[in-house]
C-alpha cells in the first residue's frame, strides 16, 4: 500500500496570522501579475505553474527553520500546490483560510501595485467572449456553434476536476507576468 501524504493539515484564519507576520514565510502560488498587484506583506511568490520546478525554494525555507503557510486569491490554488508539494515529499503545509481576498477583508496589511485582474475572473471573461463570439458567427458559419460547446465542456470538466486548463494558458501571457525583471 503507497503512503500519501496529500490529506490536508489545516489551515489559519487571517486573523490568526496578522500578529506573526514576520514570523512565518508566506508562499503564495497566484500569478506574478496577480501578486504585484496585492500580497501579504513579506510573501514569496511562486507561482503554481511553476511550484513543480522550485520545491527545492520551499524544502529551503523549512530548512531554515520556517514556518510556510501557501496563499492564493481564495484557497483552491492554494490547496492544489499543498497536494503538489505533499506529492514531492514535502510535508503538508497549512493554507490562509479565504487566501488574500480573506485577509484583505479583514483589514490586514497588504502590498498594493499595479491593479490587474484576478485570474479567475480573466477565464469568465475568455470563456464568455468565446462563446459569445462563436454564437454570432455562427449565424453565417453553422459550425463555429460548436467552439462554444466545447468551451462550455470544458468548463463542466475544470468543476469536475479542480482544475482549468484555460486559466494554466492565461497564467502564461505577458500581462500575468510580472513588469519587472
Amino acid at each position: 500500500m503507497s503512503e500519501t501524504t496529500t490529506v490536508p493539515i489545516g489551515s489559519y484564519t487571517p486573523s490568526s496570522l496578522r500578529g506573526r507576520i514576520d514570523d512565518i514565510t508566506i508562499v503564495d502560488v497566484r500569478t506574478p501579475g496577480e501578486f504585484e498587484s496585492i500580497h501579504v506583506p513579506h510573501a514569496r511568490n511562486l507561482p503554481l505553474d511553476q511550484l513543480r520546478g522550485r520545491v527545492d525554494e520551499v524544502r529551503s525555507l523549512l530548512d531554515e527553520g520556517r514556518e510556510v503557510v501557501l496563499s492564493c486569491r481564495t484557497e483552491n490554488r492554494a490547496r492544489q500546490a499543498q497536494a503538489l508539494l505533499a506529492d514531492a515529499g514535502v510535508p503538508s503545509l497549512p493554507i490562509l483560510e479565504g487566501g488574500i481576498v480573506a485577509w484583505e477583508s479583514e483589514g490586514a496589511p497588504v502590498v498594493q501595485g499595479v491593479l490587474r485582474w484576478d485570474l479567475e475572473r480573466q477565464v469568465r471573461l475568455t470563456a464568455g467572449l468565446l462563446v459569445l463570439v462563436s454564437i454570432l458567427v455562427s449565424l453565417v458559419f453553422p459550425p463555429a456553434r460548436f467552439v462554444a460547446g466545447f468551451v462550455g465542456a470544458g468548463l463542466v470538466f475544470a468543476a469536475v476536476s479542480n482544475t482549468c486548463t484555460m486559466a494554466l494558458l492565461l497564467a502564461k501571457l505577458p500581462y500575468n507576468r510580472p513588469r519587472s525583471g
